[in-house]
């Protein structure tokens, strides 16, 4: 069965609004990445631990750490970000979940990332020597410009590497908007599919510079790919980030009214394939 996931970011910046308001809706999973107003990276002890604890006391469970590793240009220092993934990499493991959403680089100012792969390489191979023998996994997002942008890198990225720790989140809207494809389903997923252990729900039209679409009236194939979920009998999560009030490189906002029609929508949907969806 899948499991039904949000970054409620996007409904209200208040971390207690988010969780009463997926409590609300019966979601279970939530993908933390702005608490009131900082992101998950950037909390105190203190602040990470009432989180947790406000977490636990709603009985919600954490999909995936929605962290910001991997958007930064490759021409920046590489220890200080290695570093931030550590503390990433401890975030999951104070959060007891086993993934961390994570990105694959941007270019430096003015070059074409596919000429940096060997780059890319590097530094995922030196991320996931971090996560060897730990019970944490790296997922990686498809997102315009970084290196994953298109369903060959990102299977590239993973077959290269050669490691379970290290595996991809599918995000179809992503593919609309920075690949301006209306097929993903057809020409992407079959690629990626062998590796993606996560999904995101967004959906998204050609055109559209920042506004989100309803789950299944955009190009992004939604009903498609639930039930390509459907088929593999896919036990995982399916983290909402609707984007339907505005959207941009690290979040977005839909507000609470048009996030319970996001949902609405996809167990709809969900029903409609006979995917089962908590």
């Amino acid at each position: 069965m899948a499991k039904l996931s949000a970054f409620a970011d996007e409904v209200t910046e208040s971390f207690r609004g988010q969780v009463e308001y997926l409590a609300s809706e019966k979601v279970g999973y939530i993908e933390p990445r702005f608490i009131d107003k900082k992101n998950i990276m950037d909390l105190s002890q203190a602040e990470l631990k009432e989180a947790r604890q406000m977490l636990r006391d709603h009985g919600i469970k954490v999909s995936a750490i929605g962290s910001p590793i991997g958007k930064v240009k490759l021409d920046e220092p590489f220890e200080p970000h290695l570093d931030k993934f550590k503390h990433a990499v401890d975030l999951a493991q104070f959060f007891e979940t086993p993934f961390i959403r994570m990105f694959s680089y941007y270019a430096p100012e003015g070059k074409d990332i596919d000429d940096y792969r060997d780059q890319v390489l590097e530094r995922m191979a030196a991320k996931v020597a971090v996560v060897e023998g730990s019970d944490v996994t790296m997922v990686h997002e498809n997102e315009a410009h970084i290196y994953g942008h298109s369903a060959k890198n990102c299977a590239d990225l993973i077959a290269a590497i050669g490691s379970d720790k290290l595996r991809l989140a599918y995000d179809p809207a992503n593919f609309v908007w920075g690949e301006k494809l209306t097929n993903n389903v057809e020409t992407c997923w079959p690629i990626m599919k062998p590796y993606v252990v996560h999904i995101h729900i967004k959906d998204w039209k050609v055109g559209s510079a920042d506004i989100g679409s309803v789950p299944g009236e955009g190009d992004g194939q939604i009903k498609e790919l639930l039930a390509e979920l459907a088929a593999m009998n896919y036990d995982g999560c399916m983290t909402m980030e609707p984007h339907l009030q505005t959207g941009g490189q690290f979040g977005g906002s839909t507000g609470p009214e048009l996030f319970s029609r996001a949902i609405a929508a996809v167990r709809e949907l969900s029903a409609e394939v006979g995917l089962s969806c908590d």
